[in-house]
């Protein structure tokens, strides 16, 4: 969505010849991605006016002497500002981000910011909706974060202009970050001590098989704001079905709803066909008596409980650079699958 394809500045008229290098049959819409990364080459066009122009991709220059078209010229000549536009390179994305609002150029830091702010409401995100599932259960906070998952993908797509699309970007970015980090927690409160590690490889595999999805999505779509449609709707499924999700009993003990939680975990037992268990027993509750009208125990937890002592202290430390490292890859790689040479969609699926 935010690439940056090869761009020349846009001629103040109509097009009649173009000659690039020793090459005069060229239309000025296939020359950009002939252009080199130096800021010397330029495309030679005349207008139906008969005034001849150097296009480079952030300037253009009007000859003053209009008697040869050669691409060489050594005469006299004045430079312009690309305030007319630009002509992008058609042959890989039809449209894009930075086409759409001409980020190129004095715009071009804009179009780094696509990203970094992205990246931003993702780390905003982790920590605010984990904050939110601890206070208004898993439950809910799935439900709200797929379903402004959809709306805000919608929004972005439908932006009029490049500060709408970053905002809804941004809360986009949020949300979808919110909706991976309690949907993690919100299986792992379902799953026994045995069959964790094993659970949380396939959660994460779905992960995988989503960024497979995008670069194939991408292979076929390659207009921005159609791609960014067709990735919104994948949540639909699951905001029509999340209302069957039951709330985890953790969370419910944590509030101190244990007869919610003595169903849920029922109903646990009957599927995988095993003998239930009461949890006043097992956790010494006494349902008739105060403890179970205060759920307070769950607002006493914070931040230093992660190095309560050295045991966990190097647990906490090990788990925090084992991710470190693995986000730092993954995001390295993938983020720059596009400047890795060849196909960048195979680069992409491959990754």
């Amino acid at each position: 969505m935010g690439v940056t394809p090869h761009h020349v500045c846009r001629p103040p008229g109509n097009v009649s010849q173009v000659v690039f290098h020793n090459h005069s049959n060229w239309s000025l819409e296939d020359t950009g991605a002939l252009l080199s990364s130096g800021q010397k080459d330029y495309v030679t066009v005349q207008l139906q006016n008969g005034e001849i122009w150097e296009l480079s991709r952030c300037s253009r220059n009007k000859r003053e002497n209009t008697s040869s078209l050669g691409y060489e010229y050594t005469g006299s000549k004045k430079e312009f500002p690309c305030v007319d536009g630009y002509i992008y390179d058609q042959n890989t994305w039809k449209s894009t981000a930075v086409t759409q609002w001409n980020l190129v150029c004095d715009r071009k830091w804009l179009a780094m910011l696509i990203q970094p702010l992205f990246m931003f409401g993702v780390l905003l995100g982790s920590v605010t909706f984990g904050y939110f599932s601890d206070r208004l259960g898993r439950r809910v906070v799935l439900w709200a974060t797929s379903s402004s998952m959809f709306l805000f993908g919608i929004a972005a797509a439908f932006a009029v202009d490049y500060y709408t699309f970053m905002a809804a970007r941004f809360f986009l970015a949020m949300v979808a970050s919110g909706y991976l980090v309690v949907g993690f927690v919100y299986v792992m409160e379902f799953i026994g001590m045995k069959s964790r590690t094993w659970a949380s490889v396939h959660l994460h595999s779905f992960f995988a098989v989503g960024t497979l999805l995008v670069a194939l999505t991408g292979y076929l779509v390659r207009t921005w704001w159609l791609y960014q449609m067709i990735l919104s709707t994948v949540t639909v499924p699951f905001i029509l079905c999340c209302w069957v999700l039951p709330e985890t009993p953790f969370w419910l003990l944590s509030e101190g709803r244990y007869e919610e939680a003595q169903k849920i975990v029922d109903i646990m037992a009957k599927w995988n066909r095993a003998s239930s268990c009461k949890l006043s027993e097992l956790l010494s509750l006494d349902l008739q008596g105060p403890v179970s009208n205060s759920p307070t125990e769950v607002q006493k937890h914070n931040l230093s409980y992660l190095f309560y002592n050295w045991s966990i202290t190097k647990r906490t430390l090990t788990v925090w650079l084992i991710w470190f490292t693995g986000s730092l890859g993954f995001y390295s790689f993938s983020l720059n699958s596009v400047n890795l040479g060849g196909n960048e969609y195979l680069n992409l699926f491959l990754l």
